[in-house]
């Protein structure tokens, strides 16, 4: 009798501790990471008020045809391009390349930058903004950015761009972030349900 009291006391125990930590927000690696992030006061773009509401980002439905392998033409004599942002400051950046890609059959193309001074933690990263028939609607106004790595890029010209880890800018949080504007030319004529979606601020 005293060991199967014994062994509910332990399994209630294991129950309470299961439920009082609270799993990771998100379906995959990226959604778990960004929302820890957020969740985050020391890493989190978000207002006092809105931090103190945050239950997590929303996020469009991971769908794996908005995973591309893009054809990425490079330019090596690209010019480097001065970025309005959404202060006063000016943001830096070189055209590293052009990727082609195809979606839904339809073909696409952006240009893909690089800030020619980076910090020794960004040396391999790549800057991808672009604008597609969601901006505005159910994502982000200004366009939304995508991190790539010089070191996906493969053997036979192509690297990989996954759309579902599209984000949005610190600015769409709060107004004390100064974001690079994403150029109109690097539009996607299609909705690109994928990645994080529009957030309301607080």
């Amino acid at each position: 009798m005293k060991k199967t009291i014994i062994l509910l006391l332990i399994s209630s125990l294991l129950t309470c501790n299961s439920q009082g930590k609270k799993k990771p927000l998100g379906k995959s690696d990226f959604q778990r990471e960004m929302n820890a992030k957020f969740k985050d006061a020391s890493t989190s773009p978000l207002t006092k008020k809105g931090l103190k509401k945050f239950k997590g980002l929303d996020f469009y439905p991971i769908q794996e045809k908005f995973k591309v392998s893009a054809k990425l033409t490079k330019t090596p004599k690209g010019k480097i391009f001065n970025f309005p942002t959404t202060t006063s400051r000016i943001a830096k950046y070189k055209q590293y390349g052009i990727v082609n890609f195809t979606i839904d059959g339809k073909e696409f193309k952006l240009d893909i930058y690089k800030d020619p001074n980076p910090k020794l933690a960004y040396t391999n990263h790549l800057f991808l903004p672009f604008f597609d028939e969601t901006s505005g609607k159910t994502s982000y106004a200004g366009g939304r950015f995508i991190d790539v790595l010089t070191t996906d890029e493969q053997k036979d010209g192509t690297i990989i761009i996954d759309f579902n880890k599209a984000y949005n800018p610190y600015c769409a949080y709060s107004d004390r972030y100064s974001c690079p504007i994403t150029p109109r030319d690097n539009f996607i004529a299609i909705a690109i349900e994928a990645g994080v979606m529009a957030y309301k601020k607080e």
